[in-house]
């Protein structure tokens, strides 16, 4: 019996340090590029996720402006960024309509009251670049002009930029 063991014991062979050096190297290979890959995926998806934030809000705020400015016959923009913004109407039934756009720490606010009654506030679009040459609006020869930016930072920054020109309707 002590014999067979020695045969056994001699036949039997393990690996080489060549053939351990190339296995490892050949693991770290499928790693470093599983991690890559990884990688990219995350980088691709933060950079998507903050271009639709900011294409998102950027067509909130456009939607609301456009959609009000065009109802208005009184167009009142003030500062030198053009906010707050204040836009009026009457309606056939001499219902009167009141909307004030505000811009405070990058959100859009929208205040809306029918008759002179108590406004609703509703944030329309956050992420606003509050600096002036980013986000204005003026009035001028019966053109209504906005410009909205949007601006998400962080580990993937994104910008996006709106511009629209309308017509009110002209006061009764």
């Amino acid at each position: 019996m002590l014999r067979r063991l020695g045969v056994i014991k001699r036949n039997q062979r393990g690996f080489t340090l060549i053939e351990v050096l190339v296995a490892t190297a050949i693991t770290g290979f499928i790693g470093v590029g599983i991690t890559m890959a990884a990688s990219q995926v995350l980088n691709i998806n933060a950079l998507s996720i903050n271009h639709i934030t900011v294409l998102k809000q950027v067509e909130n705020a456009t939607y609301w402006i456009n959609r009000d400015a065009q109802m208005a016959q009184i167009v009142q923009p003030s500062g030198g960024s053009g906010f707050p913004l204040n836009l009026s109407w009457v309606e056939w039934d001499n219902t009167m309509h009141q909307v004030s756009y505000t811009l405070e720490s990058s959100k859009l606010y929208r205040s809306y009251s029918v008759n002179g009654g108590q406004p609703s506030q509703t944030v329309v679009a956050e992420h606003i670049n509050t600096n002036a040459g980013m986000t204005n609006c003026q009035f001028a020869g019966g053109v209504f002009t906005f410009k909205v930016t949007a601006s998400v930072s962080g580990f993937r920054p994104a910008t996006e930029t709106r511009m629209a020109q309308m017509i009110p309707r002209p006061a009764p």
